[in-house]
C-alpha cells in the first residue's frame, strides 16, 4: 500500500504525518522523528525502508509549527545555505510543544498496532529521547541525537531498550559530550555503537556528510536491534 498523509489532532492544532501503513495488520509501528531538514526524500526512503521490513512506519511533520499558513518547510540538503535554513527553522519550533507532537503521534499509533517504536535522526534522535522520556515505547533507536547532551536528566526515564549511534568525528557532538551522554545512557541498559571516520548525519545519503561504510553498519544494526525487541511477525 503506498504511504499517506494522515492528520493528529494535538491540543493546539493538528500535526501532519506521513503513513506507510503495515502489509499485515497486526505489525508494530514505528514513530520516526525527521532530522532537523524535515521530513525529506532521505527521511521517506528510511521509512520505506524500514515499511519493507514489515513494520507500519509514522513520520510527523514537526516543522507544522512554523510553517507560517502554507505548507510544511522541507528544505533540499545539498541547497545553498541548507544547514543555515534548517537551523533557522529548527530555532523557531519550540521543542517542549514538539515533544508533546511526538507524544500525540505515538498514542495515534497505538490505537492500532500492538507494540510502538522511536528511531529518530539528527535533531529527531533527541526528540525521540525526549518522547521516549514520557511514552515508554517498546524501542528506542537514536542516530547522533543533536539535543541529548541537554536531555540526559531524562535517562532514568527513558527505560525502553534502547540503541544509540555516533560518528567518532561528529563536528557537532565532540568526544567530551558524546562521553557524557553514553554514560548517562548506559547506566540506564543503553546498547552504544561508535563509527569511525564518521561525521553528524552521516546516515544521510543526500548530505555531504554521508559515510557509506558507516551507514550500512549502523542500519545493519538498527535492524537487528528491532528484531530483537520490536519484531514483525514471521521475522522474530
Amino acid at each position: 500500500m503506498a504511504n499517506s498523509t494522515v492528520t493528529i489532532a494535538v491540543e493546539d492544532g493538528t500535526l501532519p504525518a506521513q503513513w506507510y501503513p503495515p502489509k499485515l495488520p497486526d505489525a508494530p509501528t514505528l514513530v520516526v522523528c525527521q532530522e532537523i531538514f524535515g521530513v525529506t526524500d532521505y527521511i521517506r526512503r528510511r521509512c520505506q525502508d524500514l515499511n519493507d521490513l514489515g513494520y507500519g512506519v509514522l513520520a510527523p511533520e514537526f516543522y507544522w509549527r512554523v510553517a507560517d499558513d502554507g505548507p510544511v518547510p522541507e528544505i533540499t540538503e545539498t541547497g545553498e545555505d541548507a544547514l543555515q535554513q534548517a537551523m533557522a527553522l529548527a530555532g523557531r519550533l519550540d521543542f517542549t510543544a514538539a515533544t508533546s507532537d511526538g507524544v500525540a503521534a505515538v498514542e495515534w499509533a497505538q490505537d492500532s498496532a500492538p507494540a510502538v517504536g522511536l528511531i529518530g535522526f539528527c535533531f529527531g534522535g533527541g526528540l525521540a529521547f525526549a518522547i521516549a522520556a514520557q511514552t515508554d515505547p517498546a524501542v528506542l533507536v537514536s542516530y547522533y541525537g543533536s539535543a541529548l547532551p541537554s536531555l540526559l536528566d531524562l535517562a532514568p526515564q527513558v527505560t525502553a531498550p534502547s540503541l544509540h549511534h555516533f560518528g567518532e568525528v561528529d563536528s557537532f557532538i565532540d568526544a567530551d559530550a558524546q562521553a557524557a551522554i553514553r554514560e548517562a545512557v548506559s547506566a540506564h541498559g543503553a546498547v552504544w555503537q561508535s563509527h569511525p571516520g564518521a561525521d553528524h548525519a552521516f546516515d544521510n545519503d543526500a548530505a555531504g556528510w554521508f559515510h557509506p561504510e558507516s551507514s550500512a553498519n549502523a542500519w545493519q544494526s538498527t535492524i537487528a536491534f528491532l528484531a530483537t525487541h520490536l519484531p514483525v511477525g514471521g521475522n522474530d
